[in-house]
């Protein structure tokens, strides 16, 4: 057990002070916008924006280039999220109705999915010049060699992606790709030695779970009111 503990605090040791200042920023509004997410609140999106703008320098820094993209595409994807639900607001003009993904939906996500995973790949294929401050005389040395982590990174990135169109779309699917990613995550970042991040991911886990369920109650109830 000590020695698991060692592990998991050994990289702050190296971390300077910012870095962990940053982690703890960014995880605390990581939990915080998957609570509004939860609530069908419209304050998931700056919340979100704060979050994942950090998380933009810290996975790029922790040489998660998969997790640097998808948290880049999180902020363009707040923006757009923000902007589809002021437009479907309730009366409370805070709170929003949510719905079953369709089939055209679903092919569209696949698709995003596929691409999005050969996306990453490439990021990760050229990784040399990237590493060198993208010095492209490195790209000589850029091949098709991926480890087993940058196919894991490739595919809880496409899973994320997909979960974040779901929800700007008020998809209650959305919950279930967040289940899965956040699955992966967990372990992911404890061997990145990054157990702040790994601690949000297993808050965001129960929060998916519990926001699965409610919004699926939510979904039975705006049925039966129309009946």
């Amino acid at each position: 057990m000590n020695n698991f503990i060692d592990y998991i605090l050994a990289p702050y040791k190296t971390y300077s002070t910012l870095n962990i200042v940053l982690e703890i920023i960014a995880t605390l509004f990581g939990i915080i916008s998957v609570y509004f997410t939860y609530k069908r609140n419209i304050w998931v999106y700056p919340t979100t924006v704060i979050s994942t703008f950090i998380f933009i320098y810290l996975f790029f820094s922790w040489g998660l280039y998969g997790e640097t993209i998808i948290n880049f595409y999180y902020t363009v994807m707040a923006i757009y999220g923000w902007i589809l639900w002021q437009k479907n607001l309730e009366e409370d003009h805070i709170h929003v109705d949510v719905f079953w993904a369709n089939k055209k939906e679903y092919f569209l996500a696949t698709l995003l999915f596929i691409a999005s995973f050969l996306f990453i790949l490439s990021i990760y294929y050229f990784r040399p010049v990237i590493q060198n401050g993208f010095d492209w005389s490195y790209i000589n040395q850029c091949k098709f060699h991926y480890s087993p982590i940058d196919f894991i990174d490739a595919t809880v990135t496409a899973t994320f992606l997909i979960g974040m169109w779901m929800m700007a779309r008020r998809k209650i699917e959305n919950w279930i790709f967040w289940i899965v990613g956040d699955i992966i995550m967990i372990p992911l970042m404890i061997y990145k030695g990054a157990v702040i991040t790994s601690s949000q991911y297993a808050v965001l886990l129960v929060l998916s779970v519990i926001g699965l369920i409610d919004w699926i109650k939510v979904y039975k109830s705006s049925r039966q009111e129309i009946i």
